[in-house]
């Protein structure tokens, strides 16, 4: 798999524990959004480290984009980018993944999970093709929610929060599970997006399945 060292061109916080990464973007490289790419951080100790994240940009912007959840409870990847700001390293490797939009349908994430969703939304809406699509963000607290401006921009009343430790008005107090998707889900035969924590995925694919949704119209990550 060919690596590319790729600079960090700006890095900010875009909540608490949420940090977006601008960075070069190598000569003819490519990707579908949805897709992700093993990165590491090219400093020693941390070269041989990687982790995936997807890409939040599109195509055709002259820069990669990442937004990546910051967490500092453990020595992982994610607490030294924390660290990083523009002129600092990182290694990217070739695109993979299996997220990819194919029909309009309903997305299901939970945190970090709409990653893969951010560039889809993005590319969707440049090719005036976003009508039909709905969102519905898992988070535990509004705190936790980030691109809430552009989301609502992009979706307008199809971008639904859902907030599973916090009573907040105008958002839902819920979790997405079989019972939530009877109550705001009328059809189980359209497309699903579904992108979260692993035990996040197989909980809510599993009751869609048992709502009657067809695995085939299911995308998630497959390992």
């Amino acid at each position: 798999m060919e690596e590319h060292i790729v600079k960090i061109l700006e890095a900010d916080y875009i909540n608490y524990n949420v940090k977006r990464f601008i960075v070069e973007k190598p000569k003819n490289y490519s990707f579908i959004p949805g897709q992700a790419t093993m990165v590491s951080i090219n400093l020693d100790g941390w070269r041989d480290r990687e982790a995936p994240f997807t890409f939040t940009s599109i195509n055709e912007w002259p820069f990669l984009q990442f937004i990546i959840k910051i967490y500092n409870d453990h020595d992982g990847i994610t607490k030294e980018l924390g660290k990083l700001n523009s002129g600092n390293e990182l290694i990217i490797r070739d695109p993979w993944g299996t997220i990819q939009y194919k029909k309009p349908g309903v997305f299901l994430a939970g945190g970090a999970g709409i990653t893969p969703f951010i560039a889809i939304f993005r590319e969707l809406y440049k090719e005036q093709a976003l009508s039909g699509n709905q969102l519905y963000f898992s988070n535990k607290t509004a705190d936790d929610i980030f691109l809430y401006e552009e989301l609502t921009r992009l979706l307008g009343d199809n971008y639904h929060n859902v907030l599973t430790r916090e009573n907040v008005v105008g958002f839902m107090e819920n979790k997405i599970d079989r019972r939530f998707l009877i109550e705001n889900i009328r059809n189980f035969g359209q497309d699903f997006y579904v992108c979260g924590p692993p035990s996040f995925v197989h909980d809510v694919s599993e009751a869609l399945i048992s709502l009657g949704a067809n695995l085939e119209t299911i995308t998630f990550e497959k390992e």
